[in-house]
């Protein structure tokens, strides 16, 4: 019997001393799943990442060997492998930490520049709804209408309005509006709360299946949290009796591992620096629940309702300025303005089917009323009663993403796959474009009517690591059925049209070493076009676009981030409705290509240094040399900065942005001016209180957040005059605050 279980013993230990695989569990010291962390063999330089539920696979592994694992934020641990941890596995709680540079590892499972942004909002966090969209490498906005209208957004040569090349989604729930009473792809972002961002995903360009309309120039996703660490209640207060106050509570005992809920609630005001009060106001409420199944499912609900109200001076003529007639942050008609509500129920069920197969889906509806009032041109149409005009819409959306993905080896070959479907269905009740006299009274409808608009779509991406080569093809197919009402026609008709897209994927990364990726991206993507366009042109309903990036990601040295991308991409042409004026303008296809550069270094564990630049040349490839210039694509930007980050309790930012003069017409004949504008923060963390300062416009430059070339005629004008018409920016601005978390 002795040799029996000597021989045993033996057996199970050669087994072990030889095995491949090894499975785990990563968690923080609460016991929470930690998704993400990064598993390296030393010995045989084999590696695997942690799924949503910590747990992870190691291949190639055996007794003795030393393994590594790290995730940005936690201590690093090294584990000598043991015999017993091919029975048992390996159960590891990491500890936060601060986060630093010198341990994010390129590999082909890890999207690198996803980490970046989250070290980058770690190390500078966002305070405002305005600051959030800056996160994303080399994107300028601008706010033009009295802090309550969608920011402007400008990235990669393509001012991209309010949404239209950019898609937007929170917790998998879209933000643009398809078929939007002001413009196509209009998102406004202002329903989340700084405070709740977990993590930012984003990626440029039109490269990837499970993305479909608006991402063109790019995408971006957040993702709130799961948890809070600290309740925390703040309050702050600045010039143009501007304030802020922030709530945020854990609502179950924290020591309950299987569910968890919370609550945040933000309430802003503001004047602003214009002679017209801008009577700002907004209110957010949200609420998130997340609970483990018995079945080792994670369910997920959340709820938020936003409400906003605002005056605005509006974007003013430059002449008007120059002629002593208004001050920079005076107004022509200051009875511009709006308000706008959304609420959002979203719910998200997680469950792994098999141990090589999981599922992701979410279910979402949302109702959203807009209101807005606008004034461009002045007294051009009506001299009498001036050309306000308002915007209206009451929107329904109801839809749904899921996804499924499995893991396979096809003998030295790993693979991923993931097959994703979903809906979108928008109901749109009463969109309105009307000319209207100090937001009081109708003069007349120029559009009226309902929009039902419905968005199906399937696809397939699959990712083969073969060493050090990954390469990922995808495809995705995308079903669009439109419809109007129009409520002026003499007589009841459904307007309706169809249109099916097929975009192909090729994306392919190749490591040379651990810190050093290079990587070629290609694939076809689209923005769908306003209902209404869709049903007076047969053509281009959905029009492509083309693109191609080559680049590589770098870490010259441990405490040092380098990025950069030279890409392309081609337009087709496009029939863009204009909500401003209720009519269709043509435009032809256009190119653009450019070069991002991005670099972050790590001076010390809290001295962190950023910046990027974009460097763009967009042209209309049908329009006549000269003529050819694409209104408002920046040429040239520059983002960054320096932070101090926990500092002896001592945080503080110093953030800059610059974008380089641009034309704003076809000929370039009139230029919108650039600037650059720095902000500063600081704050002092003393046990649960921190106190802080932040500074809008450090050196009171005048600049100009957002210009049009615009053709106008003033009260007292005979001819109309085509310039610059600009909404000014932040001058100085200081606010307090003071944090309390317990």
């Amino acid at each position: 019997m002795q040799k029996l279980i000597t021989v045993l013993l033996l057996i199970i230990i050669v087994k072990a001393s030889f095995s491949q695989t090894i499975q785990g569990t990563i968690t923080n010291l609460d016991n929470q799943p930690l998704h993400g962390a990064y598993i390296y063999n030393v010995t045989s330089k084999s590696h695997a990442h942690s799924n949503e539920k910590g747990a992870f696979i190691l291949n190639n592994t055996k007794t003795n060997d030393s393994v590594t694992i790290g995730l940005l934020g936690y201590e690093k641990i090294i584990i000598t492998v043991k015999p017993f941890h091919f029975k048992e596995g390996m159960v590891i709680g990491l500890k936060s930490k601060a986060f630093l540079l010198d341990e994010l590892v390129l590999t082909n499972k890890v999207n690198a520049m996803n980490s970046i942004v989250k070290l980058d909002l770690e190390t500078n966090p966002v305070n405002s709804s305005q600051e959030i969209l800056r996160k994303v490498p080399g994107m300028i906005i601008g706010q033009h209408a009295g802090g309550g209208k969608a920011e402007q957004m400008f990235l990669r040569g393509f001012d991209i309005d309010h949404g239209t090349d950019v898609a937007l989604t929170v917790d998998g729930m879209p933000v643009n509006m398809v078929s939007h009473a002001h413009g196509q792809g209009y998102s406004d972002l202002h329903f989340l709360i700084p405070e709740t961002i977990k993590n930012i995903e984003f990626g440029k360009g039109p490269y990837y299946a499970n993305k479909g309309d608006f991402a063109t120039a790019a995408y971006v996703g957040f993702q709130t949290k799961d948890r809070l660490n600290d309740n925390n209640i703040t309050f702050s207060y600045g010039q143009f009796n501007s304030l802020r106050t922030l709530g945020m509570f854990d609502l179950l005992d924290r020591n309950n591992k299987t569910q968890n809920a919370y609550l945040a609630m933000e309430y802003i005001a503001t004047d602003g620096p214009y002679n017209s009060p801008q009577n700002f106001n907004r209110l957010n409420v949200f609420g998130k629940y997340n609970t483990l199944l018995n079945n080792g499912g994670k369910l997920s609900l959340s709820a938020s309702h936003f409400t906003s109200r605002w005056d605005a001076s509006g974007q003013i003529p430059q002449r008007a300025v120059d002629s002593g007639l208004i001050s920079r942050f005076g107004a022509i008609d200051d009875t511009e303005g709006g308000n706008t509500s959304r609420s959002n129920v979203n719910v998200s069920y997680f469950k792994f089917l098999d141990d090589d197969i999981k599922m992701t889906s979410n279910a979402y509806y949302s109702h959203y009323d807009f209101e807005l009032y606008s004034n461009f041109t002045f007294f051009l149409e009506d001299p009498v009663n001036g050309d306000q005009i308002k915007q209206k819409e009451d929107r329904h959306i109801l839809g749904f993403n899921t996804e499924i993905e499995k893991h396979h080896n096809f003998g030295e070959v790993a693979a991923n796959f993931s097959v994703g479907a979903g809906l979108r269905h928008d109901i749109v009740n009463d969109v309105e474009l009307s000319h209207t006299l100090n937001r009081k009274e109708t003069l007349a409808y120029l559009q009226l009517g309902d929009v039902n608009q419905t968005n199906m779509f399937a696809y397939l991406n699959s990712e083969f690591l073969m060493g050090d080569f990954k390469v990922v093809p995808g495809l995705r197919l995308d079903y669009f059925k439109f419809m109007y009402n129009d409520a002026l026609a003499a007589n009841y008709k459904t307007l309706s049209n169809y249109k099916v897209a097929l975009s192909p994927k090729l994306n392919v990364f190749y490591n040379q070493s651990d810190n050093l990726q290079w990587f070629v991206k290609s694939g076809i993507g689209f923005h769908s076009n306003d209902t209404r366009v869709v049903l007076q042109q047969e053509k281009d309903i959905l029009p492509r676009a083309y693109g191609v990036d080559v680049g590589s990601i770098w870490k010259p040295f441990p405490k040092m981030f380098f990025n950069t991308a030279v890409w392309y991409l081609l337009s087709e042409q496009e029939f863009v409705y204009v909500g401003d004026a209720g009519i269709v303008e043509p435009s032809g296809e256009s190119q653009r290509y450019g070069l991002d550069v991005g670099l972050r270094y790590q001076f010390t564990d809290w001295l962190y240094f950023d910046t990027d630049a974009t460097l763009t040349h967009a042209r209309s490839t049908e329009a006549l040399d000269g003529e050819d210039y694409i209104p408002l694509a920046p040429d040239f930007t520059l983002t960054g900065g320096l932070a101090i980050h926990n500092l002896k309790g001592f945080n503080a930012g110093l953030r800059y942005r610059y974008i380089d003069d641009r034309p704003a017409n076809e000929s370039n004949s009139i230029v919108a001016e650039g600037y650059f504008v720095t902000d500063v923060n600081v704050s002092y963390t003393l046990k649960k209180i921190t106190f802080g300062v932040n500074i809008e416009n450090l050196f009171d430059v005048d600049w100009n957040e957002t210009q049009f070339a615009t053709e106008s005629r003033l009260q007292n004008e005979i001819n109309p005059v085509e310039e610059i018409h600009f909404t000014p920016g932040t001058p100085f601005f200081a606010k307090g605050y003071i944090s309390y978390k317990f």
